[in-house]
């Protein structure tokens, strides 16, 4: 049996940030860095995004993440929720996560 392609792989991700916003350089890093994650997740609170990725995609986010902040100023931290997200993550109160993989019903 053939091994699976090296981007095949997919990984649920935890992303936070914390970005300085006491300049107005702060401010736009902030947008700029939430603007990333809206591309690879959905933010379930104000600086935290879920992503599901594959490899390729992971090393982007990484790159692109490393770009935008200020590395003296600000935080990013990516944790990997091994065994998925539903295996790590527990909910209480209001839950904004939409699971993407499930069929939309319109």
């Amino acid at each position: 049996m053939p091994s699976p392609a090296p981007f095949a792989r997919r990984y649920d991700l935890l992303v936070t940030y914390d970005v300085d916003t006491t300049t107005q350089a702060g401010r736009r890093r902030l947008r700029r860095v939430a603007r990333i994650c809206e591309g690879y997740g959905q933010r379930v609170q104000l600086s935290v995004f879920e992503c599901r990725v594959n490899q390729e995609q992971l090393e982007a986010l990484q790159h692109r993440l490393q770009e935008a902040m200020h590395e003296k100023e600000d935080s990013v931290r990516i944790y990997v929720l091994t065994g998925g997200r539903d295996a790590c993550v527990s909910t209480y109160g209001r839950d904004v996560y939409r699971n993407f993989d499930e069929p939309l019903i319109l």
